[in-house]
């Protein structure tokens, strides 16, 4: 697939979320959570802060319960579904989309056209 790149088999998003640096940056810069058919994937960035990552060790974007995602920096809880925050500093703010799609049960990050990487 030239217009995008790979992140992960589909199954391994079974057990939560999971971190990724599709960009070679380093650190997890995008994370994907696989809930009710969908795989949601957002820059793993939180919108009060604007450069805070949001867990507090690796993968671990949600909350006990499994229900939102969560920024360990101030316990700012959004939707998974739409990146949308319901309680903390941040509310009314959303997480930032990030573009995927699902290919032969593979997770892949879409890049442009062009097959040049966004950032």
């Amino acid at each position: 697939m030239p217009d995008g790149i790979m992140l992960c088999a589909l199954d391994e998003l079974s057990n939560g979320a999971l971190g990724f640096d599709p960009f070679n940056d380093g650190r997890d810069t995008v994370f994907a959570v696989f809930r009710n058919g969908e795989v949601y994937a957002y820059s793993d960035v939180c919108p009060h802060y604007g450069d805070t990552s949001l867990p507090w060790k690796k993968n671990a974007y949600l909350d006990s319960r499994g229900e939102h995602i969560v920024c360990a920096a101030h316990g700012a809880l959004f939707t998974i579904d739409e990146g949308y925050c319901v309680s903390g500093p941040c509310r009314g703010e959303s997480l930032t989309p990030v573009p995927v799609t699902v290919k032969n049960n593979t997770v892949w990050l879409i890049t442009s056209p062009t097959g040049e990487n966004k950032k």
